[in-house]
């Protein structure tokens, strides 16, 4: 494991957010000095002599002067989140007060911490994997329940059980393998050629199944994507600000007032979804509208799922089943909404049930409650189980693809029989794919990469 990025300086940093959100700051120490040059600026107990996971009232000063009165909590190492010792100093959040306990301790001999650096340290000290401390900056920056419950269950180690058992595994008739090597002149198998097969073809289906996971933990993550489409003046803006129960999108009669792409999120049912508004499609000869209907179609081949909203009261129903089949010919996941449902005569509804639409009134906020039913239903994410492994990082799915295609050689190697060293060879690389998730192969480079995308103070 590399560890040049790690020192033995003592590290601090603001650990809450900065500005007037609150009436209290969190100021984080970690390092062995931690403690001491703490205890040098801190009037009440002498926190040297203190336990473990206490707080302590008492005064931070500078010399005679009191900066401020203050909470000291100790988690003295290994038993803290970098195994190393570590204070939190709970400070009045004034700006001015939490400069000064700063600057004052680095005085004492703390440096400023750099992005990520606290669970750099925790994942350099063996408290958490790579792949968990990957998932401490998605659980920050989760939006909604779901993305919440993967970074968590990624967190306490459900991916890593996972990876963790596949490599054990495999490490066992790796070791087997070696061993064949050494008695090459004598031509004797060591790792039975069908368990290791069996072996081979069983996390294979793991791995793979794990990449599956991707299309739904990515979403999960990052929020679904959905497009708000269809002609002018068919009530998109109208439709996008009903379900944001706000007035985000300029309304008009006026058709073409959307020139470019509005976008915003909510949560539904603990999903977080992506609502794109767009230029009504249709042929233009205005230079920017047209330009707003290219990004519009851009969008759409981005989407997890159209909104496919038309007009019975103005579209032509001909167009609009043109349309439909555009968008099953290129294969886009999509929901056909009839918007002012109210303004439809019973003959005509009639007529649009071919379509298997849904019918809403965006103006009316009829039928919304509904769409949001059906949108959860077509990405199919509202029955995932906590107990489920997702995988949500584009890294990790790269690396499965390529542990996936080196257990596909040991597969070849093993039914088409090669010499020992080249499975050798194979199972040598599946291993190492797998230890990039989780860290027990890595490099600095991809370290200072991972953690530099952390906040200050994490």
């Amino acid at each position: 494991m590399s560890t040049g990025l790690i020192s033995s300086d003592t590290i601090v940093a603001l650990a809450t957010s900065p500005g007037q959100l609150g009436a209290i700051a969190v100021i984080r120490l970690s390092g062995a000095d931690a403690i001491h040059i703490t205890n040098t600026v801190f009037r009440g107990k002498n926190l040297q002599e203190q336990p473990s996971h206490t707080i302590h009232f008492g005064t931070i000063r500078d010399g005679d002067t009191i900066i401020d009165e203050v909470l000291v909590s100790l988690f003295i190492g290994p038993n803290s989140y970098t195994k190393e010792h570590v204070v939190e100093i709970s400070t009045h959040n004034s700006n001015y007060i939490i400069e000064q306990v700063i600057q004052l301790l680095m005085r004492h001999g703390a440096r400023a911490a750099k992005p990520g650096e606290f669970t750099l340290r925790a994942f350099i000290n063996g408290g958490l994997d790579l792949s968990q401390a990957e998932a401490v900056a998605d659980l920050i920056a989760s939006n909604s329940a779901a993305s919440h419950q993967v970074a968590m269950q990624q967190m306490r180690g459900g991916f890593s059980n996972q990876l963790k058992k596949l490599r054990e595994d495999l490490v066992h008739f790796a070791s087997l393998i070696e061993l064949e090597l050494d008695f090459g002149e004598e031509d004797v198998e060591f790792a039975n050629r069908d368990q290791l097969k069996s072996l081979i073809t069983q996390i294979y289906a793991v791995i793979r199944k794990l990449i599956a996971s991707f299309e739904q933990g990515n979403v999960l993550k990052n929020g679904v994507p959905v497009v708000i489409a269809g002609k002018p003046n068919v009530g998109k803006s109208t439709l996008l600000n009903a379900l944001l129960n706000e007035e985000r999108a300029i309304v008009s009669e006026i058709a073409g007032t959307t020139r470019d792409t509005i976008e915003d999120e909510i949560n539904i049912r603990g999903i977080a979804f992506r609502f794109i508004d767009t230029a009504g499609i249709r042929e233009t000869l205005d230079v920017i509208e047209a330009k707003g209907v290219e990004r519009t179609k851009e969008k759409m081949k981005q989407a997890r799922l159209i909104i496919y909203l038309f007009d019975p009261t103005q579209d032509n129903l001909e167009e609009v089943q043109s349309q439909i089949s555009e968008l099953k010919e290129q294969q886009i996941p999509f929901v056909t909404i009839i918007n002012k449902s109210d303004l439809i005569a019973d003959a005509q509804r009639a007529e649009l049930d071919s379509l298997q639409p849904l019918y809403i009134s965006a103006k009316q906020q009829i039928g919304i409650e509904e769409l949001k039913d059906e949108l959860l239903e077509q990405v199919n994410l509202a029955n995932i189980s906590g107990d489920d492994v997702l995988v949500t990082n584009i890294r990790h799915v790269e690396a499965l693809r390529k542990t996936q295609e080196a257990l596909e050689r040991v597969l070849y190697g093993i039914e088409n029989p090669v010499t020992s060293d080249f499975l050798a060879m194979d199972i040598r690389q599946s291993l190492h794919h797998l230890g990039e998730i989780t860290g027990v192969v890595t490099t600095d480079d991809l370290l200072e990469n991972i953690f530099s995308k952390f906040c200050i103070g994490k």
